[in-house]
């Protein structure tokens, strides 16, 4: 009992001296702690590749944590409707795009977990309605799409493959960086983020680090032939971008997962101006 006590004192010490710094200075640290992590990896997993199917277990991993909060739970309190809603749709035109330009493993990945998160959707709108957090769940969807479609129809692959594909295409990657805020912005409304929730949105904050991870270290590995590979103008650098922002989306959320996992706590209590 006193080992785990004094194991645990070391680690308060060094949260709360986080927490006393400036903002400039946690952010710098998150940068610096980015960067480790990416050499680390880099170090330990010799194919990149796998980073990317290490990134779809981690949201299958969330998904499932989703299935059995609604199976065992029988409530959806706490979930955020039109996230999945936005996840069903950059999934299923990126399924399209797989089928019409480049099908592969990763099809069979994005079907299952498209077939989850539409069945998620249906338990929430019809099964588990009266749960359904609607007032709270107040984020409107078209702030993302119209900006994704619209920034799609400006910048997007520089293929061979017919426009309407590459602008599909440009549209998922848009998409799926910025579908995650409307879940943020209902666990921000309630304050307080419920176990399997956040246990949900920390996989998915893995998976988008991952998924980052797998393109940064793809680009150093070939000195920048991969960004080239994808075509030329603002679309190359834009797909890097998107990784990043979606990754630094959840930064803050999984800091104080972390903080609140470290802490014992079970319930997630988020301060203001999180998301």
């Amino acid at each position: 009992m006193r080992g785990g006590m004094a194991a645990k004192r070391p680690v308060n010490m060094a949260i709360s001296w986080i927490k006393r710094q400036p903002p400039k200075v946690k952010a710098f640290m998150a940068v610096v702690a980015g960067m480790a992590a990416l050499v680390f990896i880099r170090f330990i997993v010799h194919d990149h590749d796998n980073l990317f199917v290490a990134s779809e277990a981690a949201h299958a991993i969330g998904i499932s944590v989703l299935i059995y909060k609604l199976m065992k739970e029988k409530t959806c309190a706490g979930l955020s409707l039109k996230s999945q809603d936005l996840t069903a749709l950059f999934l299923a035109v990126r399924l399209y795009c797989s089928f019409v330009m480049e099908y592969d493993i990763h099809t069979l990945l994005d079907s299952c977990t498209l077939v989850t998160t539409l069945w998620v959707i249906y338990m929430i709108r019809f099964k588990l309605k009266s749960s359904y957090m609607d007032d709270k769940d107040n984020f409107s969807i078209l702030y993302v799409i119209l900006p994704c479609a619209v920034l799609a129809l400006l910048i997007h692959p520089s293929t061979s493959h017919n426009i309407v594909n590459r602008i599909c295409w440009a549209f998922c990657v848009y998409l799926e960086a910025v579908s995650v805020l409307p879940q943020l912005r209902l666990m921000q409304n309630t304050k307080i983020v419920e176990p399997f929730t956040a246990h949900y949105v920390f996989a998915l904050g893995v998976a988008r680090f991952l998924s980052c991870a797998h393109w940064v270290l793809q680009v150093l590995d070939t000195r920048g032939r991969l960004l080239t590979a994808l075509g030329y103008g603002l679309w190359p650098p834009f797909v890097l971008l998107s990784e990043v922002v979606q990754t630094f989306i959840l930064a803050d959320f999984c800091y104080y997962y972390v903080k609140s996992l470290v802490g014992g706590q079970l319930v997630l209590r988020l301060p203001s101006g999180v998301v």
